[in-house]
């Protein structure tokens, strides 16, 4: 299974913040939209990912006070893209590797193509397997007669 063919599933509504956007503008924003992550462009390019992870921290480093801060100052910069092509068995090596939850997808022109998130990936593993697993018990059942005489 490729990371295109989740995406498919997924939809293609995509959140994104600014670097100089306000910390607070993105929280209402993740808050609102029930995601949990917004990819952070400039020049039509991922500079970085703000998650809640990122927004904690902020919330830590400032006592609880976010005040005047932006995006850009408390994003995670050094996110990790992956192609669409991407099969899945080798995102969630890399997302295990580096403790990532949100991966933004990107085509070959680094145009933001989706979000890649754990439980994305959780969800459609299980629904694969549990395709496979019908699959599997239903293949089981129409065993032919013949076969099992023949033993």
């Amino acid at each position: 299974m490729k990371v295109s063919e989740i995406l498919k599933v997924k939809g293609n509504i995509l959140y994104t913040a600014s670097p100089d956007m306000p910390l607070i503008e993105a929280i209402n924003i993740m808050s609102e939209r029930d995601v949990g992550s917004l990819v952070v462009m400039k020049g039509g390019k991922v500079q970085g990912v703000l998650s809640f992870r990122e927004v904690m921290n902020a919330i830590d480093k400032t006592t609880g006070s976010l005040g005047q801060g932006t995006v850009g100052e408390h994003m995670a910069s050094d996110v990790m893209t992956i192609a669409p092509d991407t099969d899945i068995n080798e995102i969630r090596r890399q997302m295990l590797e580096r403790h990532a939850r949100y991966v933004p997808v990107v085509d070959h022109d680094a145009t933001l193509m989706g979000v890649m998130s754990f439980y994305d990936i959780a969800k459609a593993v299980l629904e694969a397997q549990t395709f496979e697993n019908k699959m599997l018990k239903a293949y089981i059942r129409d065993w032919p007669a013949e076969a099992e005489e023949e033993e």
